[in-house]
């Protein structure tokens, strides 16, 4: 039963922080979403900058773009890589659960067995 009890915990300790990540991901991929609508507004011929270190260097904008939809890509795969790793520990803690409430209610079942005895004698 103790095994069990802090295999659920460790399990959802897991899940919490795959979430978390998760949600880094998802803000990444709506400021980077932004970034290429900023792209699709601009005209051809107008300067892009991309910050490297404390210097703005100057981009094309076919360069710039590429590097924001192959992030976006990265990062769509990173989320459906994590949503099927939270699915797989939501199923998991739901079998230690399931695991958790048989032995739980076969304590009960055997406690209550002998206080029931004893109170017919």
């Amino acid at each position: 039963m103790h095994a069990l009890s802090e295999e659920f915990t460790k399990l959802q300790t897991e899940l919490q922080t795959i979430i978390a990540s998760r949600q880094k991901l998802e803000a990444q991929k709506q400021e980077n979403l932004g970034v290429q609508k900023e792209f699709a507004g601009l005209k051809d011929g107008e300067a892009i900058y991309k910050m490297v270190g404390p210097v703005l260097l100057k981009q094309e904008k076919f360069e710039a773009e590429s590097t924001v939809n192959g992030r976006l890509e990265f990062i769509g795969k990173e989320i459906d890589r994590q949503e099927g790793q939270i699915k797989e520990i939501q199923e998991k803690l739901e079998k230690v659960k399931g695991e958790i409430i048989t032995i739980q209610s076969s304590a009960q079942a055997a406690s209550a067995a002998p206080a029931a005895g004893a109170a017919a004698a």
